[in-house]
Protein backbone atom coordinates (compact mmCIF):
# COMPACT_ATOMS: atom_id res chain seq x y z
CA UNK A 1 0.00 0.00 0.00
CA UNK A 2 1.37 3.39 -0.96
CA UNK A 3 1.90 6.03 1.72
CA UNK A 4 -0.80 8.70 1.69
CA UNK A 5 1.66 11.35 2.95
CA UNK A 6 4.60 12.85 1.12
CA UNK A 7 8.11 12.27 2.52
CA UNK A 8 8.24 15.58 4.41
CA UNK A 9 4.87 15.05 6.12
CA UNK A 10 5.71 11.42 6.96
CA UNK A 11 9.01 12.58 8.50
CA UNK A 12 7.16 15.16 10.62
CA UNK A 13 4.66 12.54 11.83
CA UNK A 14 7.37 9.99 12.64
CA UNK A 15 9.46 12.57 14.52
CA UNK A 16 6.62 12.86 17.02
CA UNK A 17 6.61 9.15 17.83
CA UNK A 18 8.25 8.81 21.23
CA UNK A 19 10.55 5.97 22.10
CA UNK A 20 9.69 3.62 24.93
CA UNK A 21 13.32 2.60 25.24
CA UNK A 22 14.49 -0.98 25.24
CA UNK A 23 12.10 -1.84 28.03
CA UNK A 24 11.57 -5.50 27.15
CA UNK A 25 15.28 -6.30 27.22
CA UNK A 26 15.83 -4.26 30.38
CA UNK A 27 12.99 -6.07 32.11
CA UNK A 28 14.43 -9.45 31.11
CA UNK A 29 17.79 -8.56 32.64
CA UNK A 30 16.05 -7.10 35.69
CA UNK A 31 14.26 -10.42 36.17
CA UNK A 32 17.54 -12.32 35.83
CA UNK A 33 19.07 -10.11 38.53
CA UNK A 34 16.10 -10.61 40.84
CA UNK A 35 15.84 -14.38 40.30
CA UNK A 36 19.57 -14.80 40.95
CA UNK A 37 19.51 -12.35 43.89
CA UNK A 38 22.08 -10.07 42.27
CA UNK A 39 21.90 -6.83 44.20
CA UNK A 40 23.56 -3.44 44.34
CA UNK A 41 22.40 -2.23 40.94
CA UNK A 42 20.69 1.03 40.10
CA UNK A 43 18.68 2.06 37.08
CA UNK A 44 18.49 5.58 35.66
CA UNK A 45 21.91 6.37 37.13
CA UNK A 46 23.36 9.59 35.68
CA UNK A 47 26.37 8.31 33.76
CA UNK A 48 27.73 8.84 30.26
CA UNK A 49 25.99 6.60 27.74
CA UNK A 50 22.96 6.01 29.99
CA UNK A 51 23.72 2.43 31.03
CA UNK A 52 20.67 0.24 31.66
CA UNK A 53 22.08 -0.87 35.04
CA UNK A 54 24.88 0.52 37.17
CA UNK A 55 26.59 -1.13 40.11
CA UNK A 56 28.05 2.04 41.69
CA UNK A 57 30.08 0.29 44.40
CA UNK A 58 31.88 -1.91 41.87
CA UNK A 59 31.89 0.85 39.22
CA UNK A 60 30.25 -1.48 36.70
CA UNK A 61 28.04 -0.14 33.88
CA UNK A 62 25.80 -2.72 32.19
CA UNK A 63 24.31 -2.03 28.77
CA UNK A 64 21.73 -4.28 27.11
CA UNK A 65 22.22 -3.84 23.37
CA UNK A 66 19.41 -4.65 20.98
CA UNK A 67 20.54 -6.81 18.07
CA UNK A 68 19.05 -4.44 15.49
CA UNK A 69 19.98 -1.07 17.00
CA UNK A 70 23.57 -1.96 17.84
CA UNK A 71 24.36 -4.06 14.77
CA UNK A 72 24.75 -7.58 16.17
CA UNK A 73 26.83 -9.60 13.71
CA UNK A 74 24.62 -12.65 14.26
CA UNK A 75 21.15 -11.10 14.25
CA UNK A 76 21.46 -7.50 13.07
CA UNK A 77 19.95 -6.68 9.71
CA UNK A 78 19.80 -3.66 7.44
CA UNK A 79 16.28 -2.92 6.21
CA UNK A 80 15.88 -3.11 2.44
CA UNK A 81 14.02 0.20 2.36
CA UNK A 82 16.23 3.27 2.80
CA UNK A 83 19.24 1.01 3.42
CA UNK A 84 21.81 3.83 3.08
CA UNK A 85 20.16 5.72 5.95
CA UNK A 86 20.03 2.63 8.15
CA UNK A 87 23.59 1.59 7.40
CA UNK A 88 24.79 5.07 8.41
CA UNK A 89 22.53 5.16 11.49
CA UNK A 90 23.71 1.78 12.78
CA UNK A 91 27.35 2.71 12.12
CA UNK A 92 26.87 5.88 14.19
CA UNK A 93 25.35 3.76 16.99
CA UNK A 94 28.33 1.38 17.00
CA UNK A 95 30.79 4.29 16.94
CA UNK A 96 28.96 5.92 19.84
CA UNK A 97 29.09 2.63 21.80
CA UNK A 98 32.87 2.42 21.26
CA UNK A 99 33.31 6.04 22.37
CA UNK A 100 31.21 5.47 25.52
CA UNK A 101 33.20 2.31 26.35
CA UNK A 102 36.54 4.10 25.97
CA UNK A 103 35.45 7.14 27.96
CA UNK A 104 33.92 5.18 30.84
CA UNK A 105 37.01 2.93 31.04
CA UNK A 106 39.17 6.05 31.11
CA UNK A 107 37.08 7.23 34.07
CA UNK A 108 37.68 3.95 35.92
CA UNK A 109 34.44 2.08 35.10
CA UNK A 110 34.08 -1.52 33.98
CA UNK A 111 31.78 -2.01 31.01
CA UNK A 112 29.58 -5.03 30.38
CA UNK A 113 27.57 -5.15 27.17
CA UNK A 114 24.94 -7.86 26.94
CA UNK A 115 23.38 -8.59 23.55
CA UNK A 116 19.63 -8.96 23.41
CA UNK A 117 19.97 -12.54 22.13
CA UNK A 118 22.19 -13.47 25.11
CA UNK A 119 19.24 -12.93 27.45
CA UNK A 120 17.89 -16.29 26.24
CA UNK A 121 20.59 -17.94 28.36
CA UNK A 122 20.20 -16.46 31.88
CA UNK A 123 22.95 -18.71 33.33
CA UNK A 124 25.52 -17.36 30.90
CA UNK A 125 24.48 -13.75 31.56
CA UNK A 126 24.62 -14.38 35.32
CA UNK A 127 28.15 -15.82 35.05
CA UNK A 128 29.33 -12.78 33.11
CA UNK A 129 27.81 -10.32 35.60
CA UNK A 130 29.11 -12.19 38.64
CA UNK A 131 32.60 -12.38 37.11
CA UNK A 132 32.58 -8.59 36.70
CA UNK A 133 31.25 -8.05 40.20
CA UNK A 134 33.82 -10.47 41.60
CA UNK A 135 31.57 -12.05 44.21
CA UNK A 136 29.89 -15.40 44.79
CA UNK A 137 26.16 -16.01 44.74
Amino acid sequence: MADVFDAEKRSEIMSRVKSRGNLSTEVRLLNIFRERRISGWRRHFALLGNPDFVFPKQRLAVFVDGCFWHGCRSHGTIPATNSAFWREKLTRNRNRDRFVNRELKRRGWQILRVWQHELRDPKKVTRRVVRCLDYDL
